[in-house]
């Protein structure tokens, strides 16, 4: 054989593996012996960027810091760093010299609102940290863990990062969507503005509550004792014409041996009727068509209509410690402009984030043809996303704005900005600071009995 075609095999052979799934493996016992040491317990960078611009991780704050006055669950969220001011604000005539930190989609932005849109970049802060039983069971999952079912269900224990070290596109996506450490439950009503591109604001209003039980502080679950993963329940309060609609559900761990199950509430006539296959690109109750079911949180739900890849890791200038965002202090007539959100109130800081990236699988269908996310590292949530059209272009790209919720012990997502491209609209969901409350959260007063077909109907009568 020549060695031409030696050659050529050779290169064959190497494009067979790039396109090829990646096969699952579970950390090594070199890895795991990482965990706590050079990297995080959840499997993050300890130390700081070359340049110092990225801090090493200190994670010397659980729970509420010393100088921080909160009053408890239910009230907004309190300034960790109330004397931040910004370091540098990147905007349209500036952007170039920061493009290698900047996401295609804040790019994007630069170029649609040349005049508006910037980014105030304040220091980088990594204080939180997770609770100890946090780092025990990613520890376990590390060693454990694993995808069945063509990447749909998991078997794993709950209360912990699932795959600290994801080998594949599909397990960073259960790491950063589907298996998260977040409040095991959540109560709040929330304010959502879909902004035209005259300025003009169409207002929704969602009462909502949400349970994940099994990431209570003393539920260590094995994923294969059939529990369910989560449940929600979203009764909408405004606008008028859909008053009194309510959407509830429940989730499990394993998407194709039990899907989604799903209910609707409609006022109208006064029953309840399941909702099959809810989720994918149906259009999100009350956000005017702005977003999908499955792009809340930027993805939720099952994976199967894209192929998942790790892209790499990134610096990144990413939305951050969100605690002015949500101040009752910020009025919605001073937050809400035509565009964007006022720049003004936005926190960004520079961390390194995981990239992962889905192409939608050919014979499957779905309003984007691709999406992007960017996932922090620290907290391995994801804090930005793009969403491509059919023909590839850049359509859509959406930011979430997290906290540490000290009462959780854990990050809370908070505003979500889903911004069009092409039609110049925006959506901010989920704002809170015109309502007397903010997120109430691990309360212990929520159960399954309140969520379901049942729950529905009694809600609604």
């Amino acid at each position: 054989m020549s060695k031409n075609i030696n050659g050529l095999l050779c290169v064959l052979a190497a494009a067979a593996l790039a396109h090829a799934p990646a096969l699952q493996a579970r950390a090594t016992a070199e890895e795991v012996a990482r965990l706590g040491k050079d990297l995080t317990c959840v499997g993050a960078e300890r130390a700081g960027n070359a340049d110092g611009s990225i801090p090493e991780w200190s994670g010397k704050w659980l729970g509420v810091p010393s100088h921080v006055d909160f009053k408890g669950t239910g009230n907004h969220p309190v300034n960790a760093y109330p004397d931040d001011k910004p370091l540098f604000v990147i905007t349209a005539d500036n952007m170039a010299q920061y493009a290698e930190r900047l996401s295609d989609g804040q790019k994007a932005l630069f170029e649609k609102y040349p005049k508006t849109f910037r980014m105030p970049v304040y220091q980088s802060r990594r204080d939180f940290r997770l609770p100890d039983f946090v780092c025990e069971v990613t520890r376990r999952n590390a060693a454990e863990a694993e995808l069945v079912d063509d990447g749909e269900g998991v078997i794993a224990t709950t209360g912990g990062i699932l795959f600290p070290f994801p080998k594949s596109g599909l397990e960073l996506l259960w790491t950063s969507s589907i298996f998260t450490f977040r409040p095991f439950s959540e109560e709040l009503i929330s304010d959502n503005a879909y902004v035209l591109a005259d300025g003009k604001v169409n207002w929704g209003r969602v009462k909502s509550r949400n349970l994940a039980a099994h990431l209570a502080p003393d539920a260590r679950w094995s994923t294969t004792d059939g529990r369910q993963s989560s449940f929600y329940l979203n009764e909408t309060l405004l606008p008028e014409r859909d008053k009194g609609e309510i959407n509830t559900g429940v989730e499990f761990w394993n998407h194709k041996a039990k899907p989604r199950q799903s209910w609707r509430y409609d006022p109208g006539t006064r029953r309840v009727r399941q909702s099959p296959g809810y989720g994918f690109d149906m259009s999100f109750p009350g956000s005017g068509g702005s977003i999908t079911v499955d792009e809340v949180r930027l993805f939720n739900g099952t994976p199967e209509r894209y192929e998942w890849r790790i892209v790499g890791k990134r610096e990144l200038y990413i939305p951050y410690n969100a605690y002015r965002l949500h101040s009752p202090a910020v009025k919605y007539a001073e937050l809400i402009q035509p565009g964007h959100i006022n720049p003004d109130h936005m926190r960004y800081e520079l961390h390194r984030v995981w990239v992962l990236e889905a192409q939608l699988k050919e014979g499957f269908r779905h309003l984007y043809s691709k999406r992007v996310m960017y996932i922090d590292e620290d907290s391995w949530l994801m804090m930005m996303g793009e969403n491509y059209d059919a023909r590839g272009g850049l359509w859509r790209t959406s930011m979430m704005n997290y906290f540490y919720a000290y009462e959780a012990n854990t990050w809370q997502a908070g505003v979500g900005l889903y911004h069009d491209l092409q039609s110049g609209t925006y959506l901010a969901f989920n704002l809170v600071n015109e309502q007397r409350n903010g997120y109430t959260l691990n309360t212990g007063k929520l159960s399954d009995k309140d969520f379901g077909p049942e729950a529905a109907r009694r809600s609604g009568l």
